[in-house]
């Protein structure tokens, strides 16, 4: 096939990825990443793998936006507290209690420890915005005052997910907006609101008050 012959085909756009994109975070919630192919995806989604390849030229860049899609990256919420934003921005659809959201999530771990490709991809294109948007929240936080400004925001924005993440994966624990408000009530807004305590205080340059 030329260029020419390839450039005459039409574009993967519109509904149809949509419709792409959906079946490949079906095939990748019931399978995982290691078993996801192109084949199977051009199969869920009734299309040829020719027409996959059109518009994605390896399964990391297909698989990323695929939850990037899904997710959207919406802006951050502002409902006026930290606590609001917090549940707004972690629980329900697309969020840490969202089913199939974690199912993927947990196709993800496997790959980002086997394939540097797309564990790349997915940092830049995917933890990035997330990352992003969750300092967004701290700093509007520390904006109204309600934390203190020598909080560690670089800490505190990858805190919830992780801690959820670690208790859905490796403890067992259910997915629910219940244990999600745990976190946040009981571990997250006492670190942010009232900070580092005792020997871990940021402490002064030596010889200062």
């Amino acid at each position: 096939m030329t260029p020419t012959e390839a450039g005459t085909r039409p574009r993967v756009e519109g509904e149809r990825e949509l419709e792409i994109l959906e079946a490949t975070l079906t095939v990748l919630a019931e399978t995982g990443y290691d078993r996801l192919t192109m084949d199977a995806v051009a199969t869920e989604a009734k299309a040829s793998k020719a027409t996959l390849y059109r518009r994605w030229s390896s399964k990391p860049e297909l698989v990323v936006q695929a939850i990037c899609s899904h997710k959207q990256h919406p802006a951050p919420p502002d409902t006026g507290t930290l606590r609001g934003d917090l549940v707004a921005a972690h629980c329900g659809m697309g969020g840490l209690g969202d089913e199939r959201a974690t199912a993927v999530q947990a196709a993800v771990v496997t790959a980002m420890a086997r394939d540097p490709e797309f564990a790349a991809v997915y940092r830049r294109d995917f933890i990035a915005p997330k990352l992003a948007a969750s300092r967004t929240i701290f700093e509007r936080a520390q904006q109204r005052g309600e934390i203190p400004a020598h909080i560690d925001l670089e800490v505190l924005a990858s805190a919830l997910p992780g801690i959820v993440l670690h208790r859905i994966f490796l403890l067992g624990d259910e997915a629910t907006p219940g244990l999600i408000e745990r976190v946040i009530d009981e571990v997250i807004l006492p670190a942010a609101l009232h900070g580092p305590t005792g020997s871990a205080r940021p402490t002064t340059p030596e010889g200062t008050p």
